[in-house]
């Protein structure tokens, strides 16, 4: 199972791609006046160039409050966590320093939906999807990521090796969610709890509310450390069989800044910016099996 983004080379390639789309959907010129389907190169990203919210400064949203690991303190502006650390190297790669970044909050579930966006992009684990890529734009990958089970360790669930172990199982997982999608794999005989947030989802399991919930690995090994006493991650799996999931940049549908969103990750990607700081802020054990 993939736990980790796919190399530089292949971003670039990928990236390559998303740019022929991006000419045929782009309007001829945006705001500034450069094509945007035409950034082919970071060389042409440059602040004054760039479709921004506010002219000179560039606008990052998450939501509040920002979990660790990918968010450290819920302070985002801070540099620390996985996210926070990736938002201001795409900044830097953009030709923003860090003074010129400016943090604004927005809910997970009002970023996926259409409409006029508050931010330049936002980055709070948002799963690629064709669905969501109807409402809003992604930027190229950052990161891939596998769903994970959690529960008591005095739970009779503990010691499940396999989905249909999970069956009778009563589970749970945020709203709108991939980790709540995912849940369809398992097929369980009750219908899922749905909470506002992955806190909340943990916190019904403490109450013994529900047997198990669903979290994104990551997400899964902060929950049990720090958060919910006595529990363990049962097993790891990958949201849709046989397709790895990634979280890229969420942008306003058809924004101008795409392009240069996807540059800019690609960049990160190929000179080894993202191994590393997925290496300080995500390192994990990797001895959590694979449910199937």
């Amino acid at each position: 199972m993939k736990l980790t983004p796919r190399g530089g080379l292949t971003a670039l390639a990928a990236v390559a791609l998303l740019f022929t789309s991006a000419c045929a959907a782009a309007s001829d010129s945006d705001s500034s006046g450069v094509a945007p389907g035409h950034k082919t190169s970071l060389t042409q990203c440059k602040p004054a160039t760039l479709p921004l919210v506010k002219s000179g400064t560039l606008t990052i949203a998450t939501d509040d409050p920002a979990y660790d690991p990918w968010f450290s303190d819920n302070n985002p502006s801070n540099g620390k966590g996985f996210e926070s650390a990736v938002a201001y190297a795409v900044a830097d790669k953009l030709g923003f320093p860090k003074a010129k970044v400016t943090w604004v909050k927005q809910g997970f579930n009002q970023a996926i939906q259409p409409g006029k966006k508050n931010f330049d992009f936002d980055i709070n684990q948002f799963s690629i999807s064709a669905k969501r890529a109807k409402a809003v734009d992604f930027s190229y990958e950052y990161y891939t990521v596998a769903q994970a089970i959690i529960t008591l360790k005095s739970s009779k669930f503990a010691g499940a090796t396999s989905m249909a172990d999970l069956k009778d199982a009563k589970l749970g997982a945020q709203i709108a969610t991939t980790s709540l999608d995912a849940i369809d794999q398992i097929e369980p005989k009750t219908k899922p709890l749905v909470y506002d947030d992955t806190s909340k989802a943990g916190q019904a399991l403490a109450n013994k509310q529900v047997d198990a919930i669903v979290a994104d690995l990551p997400t899964a090994y902060y929950l049990t450390a720090a958060e919910i006493d006595n529990s363990k991650i049962v097993g790891q799996f990958d949201a849709a069989p046989y397709r790895p999931e990634t979280f890229g940049l969420l942008l306003g549908k058809n924004s101008g800044l795409t392009p240069c969103a996807s540059l800019a990750v690609a960049a990160l990607h190929k000179d080894g910016t993202l191994k590393k700081l997925e290496d300080k802020w995500l390192s994990q054990a990797t001895s959590v099996p694979e449910l199937y």
